[in-house]
């Protein structure tokens, strides 16, 4: 066309007259086609441009000196104007339905030497990370693989697992691999997580299924997948399913309105989506016991499917003192954006303090630093004025000097994490009438919690202490007092992170409808996490083998205990029958509370001191002719009914009696002490 510029004669190659794409309409053509005339175009005016750059070159010194900058530009200019022209087609092409995900991805503009990217890769992934090279080099191998193996179909580019222990770098790892592969051109994105723990029941299957796909319609690459030994197996079967074939089966029929994928039953509808394609994207699994463990999960075949599996080592001293570097690097950076103080740190003492930190995972690494930054804003924010900043470690703490004046402890400004007082609990349950058994029971649980911390200090293995628990015995004789204790005394020696108890029965576990009980269950475990989940009255959850949803709160809640074994302890109760029968509705329950405590009834003169204790905590005394006829009055309660008699609430009942009667000989006696309790003040019935 005469006076066309080359993107004219680009645009007219690729699209019809009035911009319609062609093979849109009525005119056919085949996507291979299409793509062909498209990349011919692309050639030919790169020809141009790099034509219009040699006759450049044969021009005369000066005009080429002149315009050299402005040749610079074009070119630069018209080289990514190609290279993202040639990108839009690939995905407007795909969305029109011509061209295949698989097709898309091999459209898309790859560097020209792949040899020479991954090699270029590989520095910043390394630079990134911080050594650990052959960790690295296996890592960039796995995403290498389908670039000299090439793919087939919609099958996953690749499947790559990545093991080794938490707080060994796996996430940044990932993230710093594929960030160093998209700037060399190698990917077109980046990496969408999904946290496999939010999916645990059939529940929340739908979610999942609409989760799910919007990753694969999203434009990034990378799909990571972690915590599936949480996940439920329905999920995790339609993983697998995309890991072995590419493909997954969908059980309903569902359309997409809007970007999510919605369930349309037995209705028939247009356009009806019946499978999942892994769309030729990374589907990559961060699991701590690797393939062994997702092969128990998720079947051989997925196994055998597996591409790579990585292993992240544990860092070494010069690496974690490498990492610790650039955090505090950035630190600096970010103080000096946000607080706009010059911040430098004096000696290589904190470099190694942030480093030990780093020994728990570099997750505390990154956390240290940022208590740091907390600190220093916190000074700002009490008007500290400076323009200078110098850090420095001592022992365990951080020393900071603004503007070279006196040294301070800089964490000591934030507050300090609650931690129970470990002599304050004691003293509390020992302040507890009887049981002295159980309260013993729960104090052996910090030699044990010790040893096994000695044992980790020392390289050798350790057993998980299971504190789950359940407590027998009849109303009233100090299960949830205990349980509160409980909670409490293991936040004090550091078992448990929070130290809460949710106390909760049947009602909160149980649903009124089908698929109401797990969510309901998961959400209590959730609130129970860091503490003690108490369930009062435990047996009332399985009232036969026709109660669906009482063993449905069941399941749910042995799987929980399962999948927070660390975060969360269980403390069942109820009466001594009923809970033995309530054990055998589910074969993993016994196994998993092998503390059993029984909770004697108590004797009269437990009781007798019990009503001192609650009369002195509401301010009054007894005078001492009230002990005699208590302790008998006690005694033949408990010859009368134990099981009913034999508790608390008698005592407190007694007393509360006591008290409403004092205001009415008070009322008759107003010289009377006020805080005094007599024996005629009691109804002991003869």
């Amino acid at each position: 066309m005469a006076g066309s510029t080359d993107w004219e004669d680009l645009m007219n190659g690729v699209f019809g007259p009035g911009g319609r794409f062609r093979g849109a309409g009525g005119e056919k053509r085949q996507p291979d086609e299409g793509l062909a005339a498209a990349q011919k175009k692309l050639e030919e005016a790169a020809a141009r441009t790099q034509a219009a750059a040699d006759a450049a070159r044969h021009t005369d010194g000066t005009r080429l000196l002149k315009n050299s900058e402005e040749l610079t530009k074009q070119l630069e200019a018209q080289s990514r104007e190609i290279s993202r022209l040639g990108q839009g087609l690939a995905r407007e092409m795909e969305r029109d339905g011509l061209l295949t995900p698989a097709q898309a991805q091999a459209a898309a503009p790859a560097p020209k030497d792949t040899d020479a990217a991954f090699e270029a890769a590989a520095k910043r992934q390394q630079a990134a990370l911080a050594g650990r090279q052959e960790f690295s080099a296996a890592l960039l191998a796995a995403f290498r693989r389908p670039f000299v193996l090439g793919t087939e179909g919609e099958k996953p580019r690749n499947v790559i697992v990545l093991s080794g222990k938490p707080g060994r770098g796996r996430h940044y790892a990932l993230t710093e691999t594929v960030r160093a592969l998209k700037e060399e051109g190698l990917l077109a994105g980046g990496v969408a997580w999904m946290d496999l723990a939010l999916y645990g029941s059939p529940a929340q299957e739908k979610l999942f299924l609409q989760d799910l796909y919007a990753m694969l319609a999203g434009a990034d690459p990378v799909l990571a997948f972690e915590n599936a030994e949480q996940c439920h197996p329905g999920c995790l079967s339609l993983l697998a399913q995309l890991a072995v074939s590419g493909s997954a089966r969908l059980a309903s029929r569902y359309v997409v309105q809007k970007g999510l994928l919605m369930e349309t039953g037995t209705a028939l509808a247009p356009d009806a989506v019946g499978s999942l394609s892994a769309k030729g994207k990374y589907l990559v699994f961060l699991c701590p016991g690797g393939k062994t463990k997702l092969a128990g999960l998720m079947g051989a075949a997925f196994a055998t499917a597996v591409g790579d599996e990585c292993e992240a080592p544990a860092f070494s001293e010069e690496e974690l003192l490498t990492i610790a570097g650039r955090q505090l690097n950035e630190l600096a950076a970010k103080t000096k954006a946000r607080l706009g103080w010059t911040l430098t740190v004096a000696g290589e003492g904190l470099a190694g303090l942030v480093a030990q930190k780093g020994e728990q995972g570099v997750g505390r690494l990154a956390e240290f630093c940022e208590r740091c930054f907390a600190a220093l804003a916190e000074h700002k924010l009490r008007g500290r004025k400076a323009a200078a900043v110098t850090l420095r470690r001592e022992g365990e703490r951080v020393l900071a000097a603004f503007d070279s004046g006196e040294e301070t402890d800089l964490l000591a400004i934030l507050p300090g994490e609650y931690t129970a007082d470990l002599e304050e609990v004691k003293a509390e349950m020992e302040g507890i009438i009887g049981l002295d058994e159980v309260k013993d029971y729960v104090l052996r649980l910090e030699d044990a919690i010790a040893v096994q911390r000695r044992r980790a200090a020392a390289g050798m293995k350790t057993a998980g202490v299971s504190m789950h628990m359940i407590f027998t015995g009849n109303p009233g004789t100090g299960k949830t007092t205990i349980a509160r204790l409980v909670g409490k005394y293991l936040k004090a020696i550091g078992a448990l992170s929070g130290g809460q108890l949710v106390e909760v029965s049947r009602a909160d576990l149980v649903g009124r409808y089908v698929g109401h009980t797990a969510p309901l269950t998961q959400k209590v475990i959730q609130s129970a996490l860091g503490g003690v989940l108490f369930i009062d009255e435990a047996y009332s959850l399985y009232r036969g083998e026709q109660d669906t949803f009482g063993l449905e709160a069941i399941d749910t809640l042995v799987k929980g205990m399962e999948d927070h074994r660390d975060e969360l302890v269980v403390i069942l109760a109820g009466y001594t029958k009923e809970m033995e029968e309530f054990l055998q509705s589910n074969s993993g329950l016994r196994s998993r509370f092998p503390n059993k405590i029984e909770f004697p009834d108590y004797t009269g003169a437990e009781l007798l001191a019990i009503t001192k204790l609650t009369a002195k905590g509401k301010g009054y005394k007894l005078t001492q002719e009230c002990d005699g006829p208590l302790l008998a009055y006690y005694d033949r309660k408990q010859a009368e009914n134990a099981a009913e008699n034999g508790n608390g609430r008698l005592a407190r009942n007694t007393l509360e009696a006591a008290i409403l009667n004092q205001g009415r000989r008070l009322a008759a006696e107003p010289e009377a002490a006020l805080d005094e309790l007599q024996l005629r003040d009691f109804e002991l019935d003869e």
